[in-house]
């Protein structure tokens, strides 16, 4: 099986799904952000801090393209498909899944996570402008979009698992 690449903003889902996903397929799962911090032995509110966005948008390109091509599925991060070099990356992808969720959603799910340097100082309008910019690069990425409003983890795997047969 290709490798399974699910897209979306911060917390559309993207980590808890790609969990329950790679369960059900009984394939290994990975998720970008977390290969970063491994790989650069800091958090990602550390690496935004001390190295800088562009620093960090480097190391994400870096482990995007070094994830297994098989018999696995990729939590990316929200900002991945920021570069043009990654969004070339995914579409050369046959299972590209864009989790989608309306901006009220996905910061009522956020409340209170300060994990998130793009969310920090209360910068909800400029979260919301980030959210807008960044809806037509996902779509024009995925090559499935799944709406996450009011499903289950499971029922969103399953959607995913159905979409990828047509």
């Amino acid at each position: 099986m290709e490798a399974i690449y699910l897209i979306g903003f911060m917390g559309s889902g993207k980590t808890t799904v790609s969990k329950a996903l790679a369960k059900k397929l009984e394939v290994d799962v990975y998720d970008t952000d977390m290969e970063i911090v491994k790989r650069a032995g800091m958090t990602i509110n550390e690496i935004f801090f001390h190295k800088g966005e562009e620093q960090f948008r480097s190391l994400e390109s870096e482990v995007l393209h070094s994830m297994p091509v098989t018999d696995a599925v990729v939590a990316t991060g929200g900002g991945i498909i920021g570069s043009e070099k990654n969004r070339g990356f995914l579409k050369g992808k046959k299972n590209v899944v864009f989790l989608q969720a309306d901006f009220g959603a996905i910061m009522d799910r956020l409340k209170g996570d300060d994990t998130r340097p793009l969310l920090s100082e209360n910068k909800m309008e400029a979260a919301e402008e980030l959210y807008r910019s960044r809806l037509p690069l996902y779509q024009e990425t995925a090559k499935i979009e799944i709406d996450t409003s009011g499903k289950t983890v499971s029922m969103i795997v399953d959607e995913i698992i159905q979409r990828m047969k047509k």
